[in-house]
């Protein structure tokens, strides 16, 4: 399987910035993803992503796909604030991201509601990265592997195919402390195990081009979903060769 990609700008940049930087990505990612070994894809804002579109529209359109970072997980209807799957899909997305750990925490998001979200995705025609990961509290209680089966479980939509895992160790974000590719390895082994070997499993982990080549090559690591780095074009694309 090709590996994939994927910048999660998060809550960063003006419309110029997040144009500028898809298509400095774009011009420097045609190169290695057209020799297939990559896809990459970029997650702006919401408000973002139809500028971010059209600044692609005169690259090659397999160099950079575009994502988002949430969906509804309603069609349509009064529901204030909400962007629908199937808007995303007719702005041109590709991809979303769904159970984000931030979401997850701050907005207090159940897999059941993440499940319902990827749904839509699907149904709409995106792919959606479904995030999932344990708390640096529910690690040191030794039940990292059990909250993550059952994030998967509720997560994923019954009987789906299409979708995307992305892994990340909420326990190693912001702490302090730093996920080994052992820790990496291991987790990422057993959501295969829960997932089978034809999905597509992310690394959400901080990765950075110092520790990508070691990360993009450990088993069952089949890409990243890139936060801080995301944003510089140059980290970016040498994350994304290291594939």
């Amino acid at each position: 399987m090709k590996k994939l990609i994927v910048g999660n700008w998060k809550m960063n940049m003006d419309t110029q910035g997040a144009k500028a930087l898809a298509q400095t990505v774009a011009a420097g990612a045609t190169g290695f993803v057209s020799a297939g070994r990559v896809d990459l894809a970029v997650c702006p804002v919401m408000i973002h992503i139809e500028g971010v579109v059209a600044g692609l529209k005169d690259f090659p359109v397999q160099a950079l796909a575009v994502g988002a970072q949430d969906c509804s997980d309603q069609e349509d209807g009064a529901y204030t604030g909400q962007v629908s799957a199937a808007m995303l899909k007719d702005a041109g997305c590709s991809f979303v991201i769904v159970g984000h750990s931030e979401r997850r925490q701050y907005n207090k998001e159940s897999s059941a509601l993440v499940a319902a979200k990827a749904a839509k995705a699907l149904e709409a025609g995106l792919t959606p990265i479904i995030c999932v990961g344990e708390t640096l509290e529910q690690r040191d209680s030794g039940k990292e592997q059990d909250v993550v089966a059952y994030q998967l479980a509720h997560s994923i939509p019954a009987g789906a195919s299409g979708y995307v895992v992305a892994y990340e160790p909420v326990w190693a974000i912001g702490t302090g402390k730093v996920a080994s590719p052992e820790d990496v390895a291991k987790m990422h082994a057993f959501i295969r195990t829960q997932v089978g070997g034809d999905v597509l499993i992310l690394y959400g982990g901080s990765m950075k081009p110092d520790n990508a080549k070691e990360l993009l090559a450990t088993p069952n690591v089949d890409g990243g979903l890139i936060g801080g780095a995301s944003l510089k074009a140059e980290e970016f694309l040498a994350i994304a060769s290291c594939v």
